[in-house]
């Protein structure tokens, strides 16, 4: 049977590669959609949780994987040598950024090779980490192609960019709209069917590249417009005027207009670190991308605005931040979701220990920190009640979870620097509430 046909009656194996944010749910999507599944980590604590029916990414849902892990049609493996058993495999792999902010496609390579090892006719691959514009044509169909079998002929090759959102709850992996572009006619076809069975809307585009560079486009997008909002929050917070309400009040505008909020930082998998796979490709083609990397200079700047503006505040008060007891609030990048991928608050709570403050972190999703490519702080997450609030010399609000009781924090606290707008609703004394 052939893999067009494979596709087609749902009988073709469905391999996802790198099982976290994007993987696991894309899996679970081919799995409700009728297809065998199988998945591939490197991290055999999480194969095991899998076969358990244990969820490792909580807002997700404690269910989400207990009815496929019981299921015949399902696997999942930490054996790469178990590749050859798809018959199209799903690359979600991490695709961060080196130390001078240069593309690290290591993890593409890797798997990209491990693929190659056990290569067959008939199979189809598809990357969906986000990259720079050429890498699947450029990176991984000649490193598939050392193997003797030829792209659009005996295998197949595409790009289809993940769009996953952590946390957002009107739409999903089944209801978000998938772009797919092939290298080559053939391949581009097969991969659409294949996305089209399990995702709501499967869109074509002339090439992976075309799909690559759409997917940088989205979060770069994305970038710039916070990058402006954040600006303006300096700025107008140097006016002594309110950031939230001035964004509230222009989004009255029917259009022209999408409200974008400000904060301490990027964070997330994608906006913090995207748009520098566009720059560092844009010089090897002879351009700058100034606008891009300009907004990439503001946004990375907040974090230290966060920690000069905690540090005038608490020198308001006749305080410094050395010996202070300050507690940072949430430790995800944005709320409702455990996700600490490059979030700002890892940032602010290292930068207040070097200036000496004895800092502690709540975060109802996140109970303790675990080692990652650039911290290590080695914390765990403390009791949040209103005798233990007053025991701080500032509060330092980083992400805004609606789990918290905001009135109960400006009520108690001694000193609160607001990063969110998250204290604009609260009622009584604010003179000890800072805009940040």
């Amino acid at each position: 049977m052939t893999l067009q046909q494979l596709i087609t009656e749902r009988k073709a194996k469905v391999g996802i590669i790198g099982l976290g944010y994007v993987g696991l749910p894309l899996m679970r999507a081919f799995f409700k959609a009728g297809y065998p599944v199988i998945g591939y980590d490197v991290d055999p604590a999480k194969i095991e949780k899998i076969h358990k029916g244990e969820n490792y990414l909580k807002h997700l849902g404690e269910d989400f994987i207990a009815e496929m892990s019981q299921a015949d049609s399902f696997d999942a493996t930490a054996d790469f040598d178990r590749l050859g058993e798809a018959d199209a495999l799903l690359l979600c792999v991490p695709t961060p950024l080196g130390k001078h902010l240069e593309p690290d496609l290591s993890y593409v390579e890797v798997t990209t090779e491990a693929i190659a090892k056990t290569l067959r006719k008939g199979q189809l691959v598809v990357l969906e980490s986000t990259t720079y514009p050429g890498t699947t044509r450029q990176v991984m169909q000649p490193v598939l192609e050392k193997t003797g079998l030829k792209c659009g002929e005996d295998f197949f090759l595409a790009y289809s960019p993940e769009r996953e959102d952590p946390g957002r709850k009107n739409f999903n992996t089944q209801t978000i709209p998938k772009l797919v572009g092939g290298i080559g006619e053939e391949a581009g076809k097969m991969a659409l069917e294949l996305y089209a069975a399990a995702v709501s809307k499967a869109i074509p585009v002339s090439s992976a590249e075309v799909a690559e560079s759409a997917k940088l486009l989205e979060n770069i997008y994305r970038s710039v417009n916070i990058a402006l909002v954040n600006e303006m929050k300096v700025v107008l917070d140097a006016m002594g005027i309110d950031i939230w309400e001035v964004v509230d009040a222009a989004a009255t505008k029917p259009f022209g207009f999408q409200a974008f909020y400000p904060g301490p930082g990027l964070g997330g998998h994608c906006i913090p670190i995207d748009p520098y796979y566009l720059t560092w490709k844009a010089r090897e083609v002879g351009h700058t991308t100034r606008f891009i990397e300009l907004a990439g200079e503001v946004n990375h700047a907040m974090p230290d605005y966060v920690v000069n503006k905690t540090m005038l505040a608490l020198n308001k008060n006749k305080k410094a931040v050395a010996a202070s007891r300050i507690l940072v609030l949430g430790l995800a990048y944005k709320p409702n979701v455990d996700d600490i991928r490059e979030s700002p608050s890892f940032e602010i709570i290292e930068k207040l220990q070097e200036l000496g403050g004895d800092v502690y972190y709540n975060d109802p999703h996140v109970p303790a920190t675990h080692k990652m490519r650039e911290y290590d702080l080695q914390m765990e997450s403390v009791e949040l009640t209103a005798d233990t609030i007053k025991q701080y010399d500032c509060v330092v609000i980083a992400t805004n979870h609606e789990a918290y009781d905001w009135q109960m924090i400006a009520d108690n606290a001694q000193l609160v620097i607001d990063s969110r707008g998250a204290l604009r609703e609260v009622t009584g004394k604010r003179d000890h509430i800072v805009n940040a």
